[in-house]
């Protein structure tokens, strides 16, 4: 029976044994409510897994909490970023400020966030807007569906490769790429003491977002990384999860295996509602019809847009696998079934 997703109010600092902590992080006005960093013990100081959201009552959040544990922000040694969202990385700057700590992130997460240092807030915002006018929202939605920009992460001093040991004296951390969620996206294998840091990659209540940006790309698959992710994780066999986010669980390869499913059937629906339609579906009328937590007409204009992403990986994904075909030279991009 799966735990029970508890308020940010119901969470303390936890010693889960071994030389590894956590830390619930808020994250201010969101449903998620917190980030859970960790803490990874060793002889020249602790390595921080994650470091929540750059926020005052964060940064409190995690030094506070790292104080009760014993430890003071500033003997960190280093963060390993496990993507570059902003509830994930925010506040590694702030704590190499405090501490002299590296921060480290996948190569393809740390090529992302040089972009995003180098785009102007103005330039985003037309970007965005482009994009959902070529996924086929009205021009008004388009406007409403962008949201805020949050800052750009702080820059990492050093980048990870698949299969790289963390700069962790005395344990054995190391990276296995699990791109999808974003590009570059890392769980941690603890060796040492068969423990899996999954980030937002294996969550156990919820599945991660996983689309495509910009919407109508056609180079890229970042649905079927995930599902080839999905399989190596399960590969690790039963292990301990320490997800980024709700709680800890036990057997990460049955929940990979479930995520794996789910996935599965969102791409078997999609491809029967296009089958079933006369004419080809945009991206934001195949959005429209898909099954969300909440029905379309409820969603806000910024969760159409990530709802648009969404579908735009899914319909990716069956082009990819040969079930669905893009008309060629239509504004905006319209999708069809090329089978039954």
């Amino acid at each position: 029976m799966k735990s029970r997703r508890r308020p940010y109010a119901e969470q303390r600092p936890h010693d889960l044994g071994g030389g590894v902590w956590s830390v619930p992080v808020p994250i201010p006005g969101n449903p998620l409510g917190y980030t859970l960093v960790y803490a990874v013990e060793s002889p020249q100081g602790p390595v921080l897994v994650d470091a929540g959201w750059n926020h005052p009552d964060a940064w409190d959040a995690l030094s506070g909490g790292l104080r009760s544990l014993g430890f003071d922000v500033s003997w960190v040694r280093g963060v390993v970023v496990t993507h570059f969202h902003p509830d994930h990385a925010g506040l590694a700057g702030q704590v190499r400020d405090a501490s002299g700590a590296w921060i480290a992130m996948h190569e393809n997460d740390a090529e992302l966030v040089r972009l995003m240092s180098e785009y102007a807030a103005r330039d985003h915002d037309d970007f965005q807007t482009d994009m959902l006018r070529r996924a086929g929202a009205g021009p008004a939605e388009a406007g409403q569906a962008t949201g805020a920009r949050p800052a750009p992460p702080a820059t990492p001093d050093r980048v990870l490769r698949d299969g790289d040991l963390v700069d962790l004296p005395g344990r054995k951390l190391r990276a296995v790429h699990t791109p999808g969620h974003t590009p570059g996206h890392i769980c941690l294998h603890l060796e040492d003491a068969d423990r899996l840091f999954t980030g937002d990659h294996v969550l156990p209540g919820i599945t991660p977002h996983i689309g495509i940006y910009p919407f109508d790309r056609d180079d890229v698959d970042p649905l079927g990384d995930f599902l080839a992710s999905l399989d190596r994780i399960g590969e690790l066999g039963s292990i301990e999860a320490l997800p980024a986010h709700e709680w800890i669980f036990q057997d990460v390869a049955t929940r990979a295996a479930e995520i794996r499913h789910h996935h599965e059937d969102k791409l078997e629906h999609l491809h029967a509602l296009l089958a079933e339609r006369a004419e080809p579906l945009t991206i934001w009328e195949a959005a429209a019809m898909m099954t969300w937590n909440r029905p379309w007409d409820d969603l806000s204009p910024m969760l159409r847009g990530m709802a648009a992403g969404e579908a735009a990986a899914h319909l990716r994904a069956l082009e990819a696998a040969g079930r669905v075909g893009r008309l060629a030279g239509v504004d905006p991009v319209r999708f069809h079934a090329l089978d039954s």
